[in-house]
């Protein structure tokens, strides 16, 4: 691939000056939020993408690893991984099914051995580790070839210890001046305290986090403590605010202005830093944050001289480096670690083959943010099917059940290939994966009117404030705020409203009341009679929702309604293959549709998979002939 960098002059031993032979190099490599995308490859539609997978990044370390292998000036390499490793594919699934299988018949986790090819140094936890529960994650650590990092997570007294540490020192010889020591480098993770809350039925009582931020703090002045000359973070956290406050979810911000941090790498919310739009804020340390699913890897290049007796950095540059850059080719795969791979790979796809029903017709997301959504519908009337049997005969039987489901996979930032779509048809384990990716467990909250308003005022949030007036094809803003999260978008099924984004955000992305005043939800009716504040519903919802996930404040006010140990996917199972009825909420009509006649424009971002259900599309969406330069599909709606 081009090469993006200047690398340094490179000079004969012989002629390199006193100030040269106490000078050295430290390059960072760096992976997040890889989400077990370790072959080049789309579980889901049983195909190829050359846009994904841990095995073409390691193309990209082994480049990196190799330039400074030829470079005269002196240096050492460091390859880690900043969380979310372990979960977020059929493939990771496959290797944890029923508990730790992998390791009971002798084998390991495909991540793990990923690590062990590629001779990773040290492994930060993200919060999606933790979704199968501690004792599959120890059983998961207890081979893994490197430090494992987790610097905030607090045990209770009664849990069996993980084999993690909170942070590891590692030397590494960066001078050809045998009489200077090694560069002694500090390394540490921190990942969101909200992991307690997104996965409370594994860590309820058995595992805490503290703030992100303090720990930091902590964790850098303890590191310099031990001597260490440099301390690198692992920060499985999104920008976030500039000032730090507490038990923040996203703090790569406040992280990044600690001083004593040499490199950081960011997470979570799965962006690119540095920016290629320029559009981030700058931080001030050397930051990387490298998407997700091995799109890019990151690189932090530190220059070091000793100053008789330490290593002083002097200089950081930070770049991304692409897999599947922008005008050219993929780079090549890693055909060692393919094969190394493979097992899991054809276990993971036969284990998808697996038949479960039939579709009448195509279901896809393409169009989840403006028209209706089968595949949402389908995932909403499975859940609501599944507690309505659960509920039978419970003093809760007679409520009105209603079902909220928001969309996965709508593009954003994981690119334009992002999106369900299950054609008519044979229905298989791939095409429910599809429909539902998360392994998440059926919940029921009993909420009244006024909640309900608000529940649906905070999802409406996802939508940009559109200002009135229409504007040309080329010029309409975007209709969802790049700020929100579209799988906080939820539809709630079994009543009838209209969205007007004309009118403020009524709730910030953190779940705040910033405008009090401001009402995106109009003529909202169940059974087509106005909801009242004091009307009482039973919904469905997904265990992150019912637990806290999203910032969806007013559900604190809820009521938990137990049910029987379900997930979302095996309700959905169970619904095609018809072992659930039918649910009435399969005869209503859509739960929502855009407020009519509101004299704005705007844009929405769509996979070019799309061109096949145009027929989908609501009446008056333009389609623009070209991509965007992400290969985004854009269409303009007025409202």
């Amino acid at each position: 691939m081009p090469r993006v960098m200047t690398q340094p002059q490179a000079k004969s031993v012989e002629t390199r000056s006193a100030a040269d032979a106490a000078a050295g190099r430290l390059r960072v490599l760096a992976t997040s939020d890889v989400h077990v995308h370790l072959q080049s490859f789309d579980y889901y539609s049983d195909n190829h993408n050359p846009t994904i997978g841990l095995t073409r990044t390691a193309k990209l370390i082994a480049d990196a690893r190799a330039e400074m292998d030829r470079d005269a000036a002196p240096g050492a390499t460091l390859l880690v991984d900043n969380g979310d490793w372990m979960q977020g594919t059929p493939m990771g699934e496959v290797a944890v099914q029923g508990g730790s299988v992998v390791l009971r018949a002798g084998r390991v986790h495909p991540a793990v051995r990923a690590f062990d090819y590629l001779a990773y140094d040290a492994v930060g936890l993200g919060n999606h580790e933790f979704n199968f529960g501690l004792d599959v994650l120890r059983d998961v650590l207890t081979t893994a070839p490197c430090p494992v990092l987790c610097a905030n997570i607090q045990l209770t007294q009664d849990t069996a210890p993980l084999p993690i540490a909170p942070h590891v020192v590692l030397e590494r010889q960066i001078s050809d001046n045998a009489d200077l020591p090694p560069l002694r480098i500090g390394v540490f993770s921190v990942l969101p305290p909200q992991t307690a809350t997104w996965d409370s039925a594994h860590l309820s009582g058995r595992a805490t986090f503290l703030d992100m931020v303090e720990v930091a703090r902590a964790s850098i002045a303890a590191l310099r403590d031990q001597g260490c000359d440099a301390v690198v973070a692992l920060a499985h956290t999104g920008l976030g605010a500039e000032h730090a406050e507490p038990m923040m979810e996203n703090a790569l911000r406040p992280i990044a202005a600690l001083p004593g941090l040499d490199a950081v790498v960011g997470g979570h919310t799965h962006l690119l830093l540095p920016d290629p739009e320029g559009k981030a804020p700058a931080l001030p340390a050397p930051t990387v944050m490298p998407g997700t699913a091995g799109s890019h890897l990151g690189v932090i290049d530190l220059s070091f001289a000793f100053d008789g007796t330490r290593w002083q950095r002097q200089a950081a540059q930070t770049e991304l480096r692409a897999i599947c850059p922008a005008g050219l080719p993929p780079v090549d795969t890693d055909l060692g670690l393919e094969t190394l791979l493979e097992e899991d790979h054809q276990l993971t796809r036969a284990a998808m083959a697996e038949p479960v029903g039939q579709a009448s017709q195509n279901l896809h997301s393409y169009f989840t943010f403006l028209a209706p959504d089968r595949a949402l519908a389908l995932a909403a009337e499975a859940q609501a099917a599944a507690v309505r049997q659960a509920l039978a005969g419970t003093g809760w039987a007679d409520l009105p059940l209603l079902s909220a489901m928001s969309p996965a996979k709508f593009g954003g930032r994981a690119g334009p290939r992002c999106f369900t779509d299950v054609p008519a048809g044979p229905l298989s384990l791939r095409h429910v994966a599809d429909l539902y990716m998360y392994p998440n467990e059926l919940r029921c909250l009993v909420v009244d009117g006024a909640t309900l308003r608000d529940w649906l005022e905070m999802a409406a949030g996802y939508f940009r404030h559109a200002t009135a007036g229409r504007t040309g094809q080329n010029s309409a803003p975007l209709l969802g705020d790049p700020l929100r999260a579209g799988h906080n978008f939820d539809s709630i099924f079994g009543i009838q409203y209209q969205i007007d984004p004309t009118a403020p955000a009524r709730f910030g992305a953190d779940g705040t009341l910033v405008a009090s005043e401001a009402h995106r939800i109009r003529d909202l009716r169940y059974q087509g009679q106005p909801v009242s504040d004091d009307m009482r519903f039973a919904v469905a919802v997904n265990s992150y929702r019912a637990d806290g996930g999203g910032n969806f404040l007013m559900l604190k006010s809820a009521t938990p309604v137990e049910l029987p140990p379900i997930s979302v996917r095996d309700a959905l199972q169970s619904y095609i293959q018809g072992q659930l009825p039918q649910d009435p909420l399969a005869d209503l009509p859509y739960p929502w549709r855009f407020a009519k006649d509101l004299g704005v424009s705007a844009l929405a971002l769509t996979g070019p998979g799309a061109r096949a259900h145009l027929d989908d599309l609501p009446a008056g969406v333009r389609l623009q002939e070209d991509l965007t330069p992400r290969g985004f599909l854009a269409l303009e709606l007025d409202l």
